[in-house]
């Protein structure tokens, strides 16, 4: 409960260094913020310490209303990346929307331009620790990530998604009302 307390103290002191930071939201002591005037977070968000967010070139990222974003995640942006309203993002998650070129040989890869693609979770969405989220990912409303996948694509509106690469498994059938298997 002591932590809360401070993480709140935290989120005042940062607010006015951020694009947008709604209260009542906390923020756990971070590991790295870059570009935070180009970070932009909505209320009641909950970030747990050691996040790292990024914005690279004029990227954004907008973390929606009742977020709630565990310990060790990286967030990098080059472009607008969204992340939906009531999600949760477990521990150890990787979100981006960035590649790095590797074309040129005998060029660093972090010296090669970027490849940006567009990034967006859906409310609602539930992130499995360990997860990767790739450039190009956008994730419908209520999907469910399996921990340790790798995620890249289009996914529909509920459905679950898991495997390195990541696949629908599972999908929300409106009129039994069951999640069913694909």
């Amino acid at each position: 409960m002591i932590d809360k307390f401070f993480w709140t103290l935290r989120a005042v002191l940062y607010k006015p260094f951020f694009g947008k930071f709604s209260l009542p939201s906390y923020l756990g002591k971070p590991t790295l913020i870059l570009g935070i005037k180009r970070i932009f977070i909505d209320k009641k968000v909950r970030i747990f310490p050691h996040v790292r967010m990024e914005t690279h070139q004029n990227g954004t990222i907008t973390i929606q209303e009742d977020v709630i974003i565990s310990q060790n995640v990286h967030i990098t942006s080059a472009s607008n990346l969204v992340i939906g309203k009531k999600s949760l993002i477990l521990a150890n998650v990787f979100i981006t929307n960035i590649d790095h070129e590797y074309q040129e040989i005998g060029k660093h890869v972090v010296k090669q331009k970027y490849l940006v693609k567009e990034t967006t979770i859906g409310e609602n969405a539930y992130i499995g620790m360990g997860a990767a989220i790739m450039a190009g990912t956008k994730l419908g409303k209520q999907c469910v990530v399996g921990a340790n996948s790798v995620v890249r694509g289009e996914f529909p509106d509920y459905c679950v998604i898991v495997g390195a690469p990541a696949r629908v498994v599972k999908k929300y059938n409106p009129d039994t009302k069951i999640w069913e298997a694909i």
